[in-house]
């Protein structure tokens, strides 16, 4: 049986006339009666009373939509959540520090706003973690700052972002100098996994087994007190992490000689993840986000 024979079945039985059904449908009195002929024919039983151009539901066409109604309904329901143009549904997205903390809320925010119906979950992980989650389907996309190359993954660009090396010593913000003459500063970093303490070592090549490391961080407002209170130290993090503070004059962007980071925020996703509308929709957002 058709959902169409259902929905014809349940209107007879509001309005027993065949032909005014007919007309307020705008279909053939044919038509209508061979579609109520057919899903009696596939239940093998009558279900209308036939008194002269009137159908009546016998005893067990009562029964029938007694029973099949609320399923109706619902299934009725359900096809339209998934047929609406407005979209629908739950995301779940991790992202790591520098996304999460200075991209991901408004682009969320602005998602929500034009889409209401959508609900996202999100947290912050490092890259890695988020990789792991992504392979054991935890999470549908995560948002990364490393260069992850999995075969079980696509990856998809989203922009360019530039690493700077900042502190509270406005000296040091003056003239260009080769990194090797800052390391006898305390130096500060982001845990093992992260994708700037990735980019940061690799970008430093050798160099980076004389990197003296005084700490290691989490939070980036946990690295700007420290930065803000104790000008020996240094750290190299994103530049959307400090935007603030340099227009401020509170840090200051050390001008490295010979030494750039550069990094490639990325969206990713399973190779086997199902691509609805609303997780089309989101990447689409997102490549439009970061592409301003």
């Amino acid at each position: 049986m058709t959902l169409r024979e259902l929905e014809l079945f349940y209107q007879m039985g509001e309005a027993p006339h065949l032909s005014n059904l007919a007309d307020e449908l705008g279909i053939s009195q044919s038509a209508l009666s061979l579609a109520l002929r057919s899903l009696e024919e596939k239940l093998g039983e009558p279900l209308y009373d036939r008194l002269g151009k009137k159908l009546i539901l016998n005893d067990r066409g009562r029964t029938f939509r007694q029973e099949t109604l609320p399923h109706y309904e619902a299934l009725i329901e359900a096809r339209d959540a998934f047929g609406d143009v407005r979209l629908s549904g739950e995301l779940t997205i991790h992202a790591s520090k520098t996304i999460g903390d200075y991209l991901l809320p408004n682009l969320q925010y602005d998602f929500l706003q034009k889409h209401p119906h959508v609900t996202i979950q999100s947290a912050l992980h490092n890259s890695r973690t988020i990789l792991t989650a992504v392979q054991q389907g935890q999470i549908d996309m995560g948002l990364i700052e490393s260069p992850l190359q999995e075969t079980d993954i696509v990856r998809v660009p989203l922009s360019t972002d530039t690493l700077v090396v900042v502190t509270s010593d406005p000296a040091l913000g003056k003239e260009p100098i080769f990194i090797d003459r800052l390391f006898d500063r305390k130096w500060l970093l982001r845990e093992t996994g992260s994708g700037t303490r990735d980019v940061f070592l690799s970008g430093l090549g050798s160099l980076a087994n004389d990197l003296p490391v005084w700490m290691e961080y989490h939070d980036f407002e946990e690295v700007k007190t420290l930065l803000l209170s104790h000008p020996e130290t240094l750290t190299c993090l994103s530049r959307h992490a400090v935007t603030r503070e340099i227009a401020a004059g509170l840090l200051y962007e050390v001008p490295l000689r010979n030494l750039t980071f550069t990094r490639e925020f990325a969206l990713i996703y399973h190779r086997q993840k199902y691509r609805s509308r609303l997780f089309e929709a989101f990447l689409e957002a997102c490549m439009g986000y970061f592409g301003e």
